[in-house]
């Protein structure tokens, strides 16, 4: 088994059984113990897990459910601003991974009447250009999160493993003052690592309360974004570093 497969099979089953042993780990996905004592280190360090002595626990997930409706209406005109300056990136006949969040579910909205491709795991996406006919819409499958909005999961993951889009539009939680980008949801880690590697330009559109911002979780460090498109007023000692690690930046 491929190990980014593996460390998807290994966080769907803490997730679902809690605390997991080693020795479970290993016999159900037919690896060595020191296998699994590797990957668990990994996912770890990653924050994606918490290993324990003999394995491992799910990480705390500070996503407590707030509802999608308030999360959108905070700092609503900073997000609709990077939206609308992000959708001028789009050019007709782009295939766009569009992450889950509400800054992306804006430009979903912008996007109507254009002759795009876009690729999702975001219900509210959906909800968008469900009706539009000019735009390709392909729904990733997965498990509803129904707070948020969206599909997430081993599934999820596995079908952007077949995904090659042009550029993906990227959320976050915050972007730390070194340019790490950091989120606090365990579930959409791994798909927003997937969605990196499945684009060829990653655009980071968060607003400008997000710079610089916290989070338990390392999504990717500064050198992994190619723009970076948020609000004046952003942090600028945050903003020079993700731009002396090669991010265009963007400002509204």
């Amino acid at each position: 088994m491929l190990q980014r497969l593996r460390h998807a099979e290994i966080m769907r089953r803490v997730r679902t059984s809690g605390a997991t042993s080693v020795r479970d780990l290993a016999s159900q996905l037919g690896v060595s113990p020191s296998t699994i004592r590797r990957d668990l280190e990994v996912l770890d360090r990653d924050g994606t897990l918490r290993r324990v002595r003999g394995g491992a626990l799910p990480s705390v997930d500070a996503d407590t459910d707030r509802p999608f409706a308030e999360v959108a209406a905070t700092d609503g005109q900073d997000k609709e601003a990077v939206a609308a300056r992000a959708a001028r990136l789009v050019a007709d006949g782009d295939v766009v991974l569009l992450d889950i969040g509400t800054t992306t579910m804006c430009l979903a909205r912008r996007l109507r009447g254009r002759r795009v491709t876009v690729v999702t795991s975001s219900l509210a996406v959906l909800d968008a250009l469900r009706t539009d006919t000019e735009v390709e819409l392909l729904l990733l499958g997965g498990m509803v999160r129904r707070p948020y909005h969206s599909l997430v999961g081993v599934l999820t993951e596995a079908a952007l493993s077949q995904v090659v889009a042009d550029r993906v539009f990227l959320g976050a939680s915050g972007v730390r003052p070194d340019g790490q980008l950091v989120d606090t949801t365990l579930a959409e880690v791994p798909l927003k690592r997937a969605m990196i590697a499945a684009a060829g330009q990653v655009v980071l559109v968060v607003d400008r309360h997000k710079f610089p911002g916290t989070g338990a979780l390392r999504v990717c460090g500064p050198e992994d974004i190619d723009v970076v498109v948020t609000n004046e007023g952003a942090d600028p000692a945050t903003l020079r570093n993700c731009a002396a690690a090669g991010a265009e930046v963007l400002l509204t």
